[in-house]
Parts: structure tokens; sequence; C-alpha cells
């Protein structure tokens, strides 16, 4: 399993788990997403970072198909794109992706789906080995899934014990965690603009 899809496994079952967890925002979801694919692909050298752009390097296969994507989309002219630009651009429609992905897999309801087939009722949690996997590496509060899940509001009950030492690595999780910040303000103009465009509807 990856990090990526760890952290979708995650988002689904730990908020469900706590009184009051509250869904986790899709937008927010897909910029991590995309992060946690960009992390990856740094530890299976498939790219660096230099200067905050994504350098890539030779194409490579990693076993994992939506990884194995993402590297193919790595833009190879230079002078590269940002980190930034790569969490926007690869984000779009990310989370939805990894659903349909995991869903056709069986690693949602422990059956395996032809990936047009629309979810049923019987399609309830089960207890897949995706599952078993991203809980183990939740429980055991591996650094960078745990950075991830905290940018989208899923905290653990006390902080891991350490933290990601590599520069590359961190660089990737504060870009993530401005993206998000940049992403609510964004929900947050809009709320008020309609609230104020409500307003003057309503006014005598």
């Amino acid at each position: 399993m990856t990090t990526p899809q760890d952290l979708y496994l995650v988002s689904l079952d730990v908020p469900r788990s706590h009184p009051g967890g509250r869904p986790v925002e899709q937008g927010d979801l897909a910029l991590a997403l995309a992060g946690a694919e960009l992390i990856d692909l740094l530890r299976a050298r498939a790219l660096t970072l230099a200067d905050g752009r994504v350098v890539p390097g030779p194409p490579l296969t990693t076993g994992d198909r939506l990884l194995d994507e993402a590297g193919a989309e790595l833009v190879r002219q230079e002078p590269y794109e940002t980190v930034e630009d790569w969490l926007w651009r690869r984000g779009h429609g990310l989370a939805t992706v990894y659903h349909d992905v995991l869903y056709a897999e069986g690693q949602l309801t422990g059956r395996r789906r032809h990936w047009l087939s629309r979810p049923s009722r019987d399609d309830t949690p089960a207890d897949t080995p995706a599952r078993r996997h991203a809980a183990d590496r939740w429980w055991a509060h591996e650094p960078v899934l745990a950075d991830l899940a905290a940018t989208l509001g899923i905290e653990h009950e006390r902080p891991p014990e350490e933290e990601p030492d590599d520069e590359a690595v961190v660089t990737v999780l504060v870009a993530v965690g401005d993206a998000v910040t940049e992403l609510e303000a964004v929900r947050e103009r809009r709320r008020i603009e309609n609230v104020a465009f409500d307003n003057i509807w309503r006014a005598p």
C-alpha cells in the first residue's frame, strides 16, 4: 500500500471512530493525496526537489497503478513546476480517483466491483488488508501520515514521537498545509459573498 491510499482510508475511518468527527473536505483531501504521492515518489527516487521545484528522475515503475500515473504526469521540461503547482494540478478530482480504485479492488467493502458499478446499500465498511495496513500505520504514529492527516483536521490523541527529518519531505508537507489553508480561505470568501448576496435579495 502507498501513503496516499493509507491517507484516504484514514480520512474515512478515523473521523467516523471519534464522537463528533466531521467528514474531511474533498478538496482538502485531494491536495493532501497529491502531496502524499509526491512524498512516495521522492522516497522511490523518482524525483528530487530543487528550490521548491519538482525535478523528475528517470521514469520508473513502482508497482502501484496510481503512483505510476502520478510519476508519468511529472513535468519534464525546465524550469519544471513548483510543489504548489503540482498539488493543484494533480490534486484536481484526486479524492474521487482513489475512492473509485479502492472500491473497485474491494478494499472498501471486501468485495471486488467493476469500476463502473455504483455503490449499493450493502457496501458497508469492511476489515480489508488495505484498511488494516492504514490502521497499523496510523496507530504506529508514522510521522508523514500523521502530519498529512493533521493538515486535514484528523489528530491523534497524542502527537507523534518524531517528525520527518527529510528536508524535501518537510517542504512537501508545508506546501500541503499552505494549499489547504488557501483553499479554506477561498471557501470562506465564497460563504461571505453568498451571505451578502442573500441579504441583498432579502432586503425590503
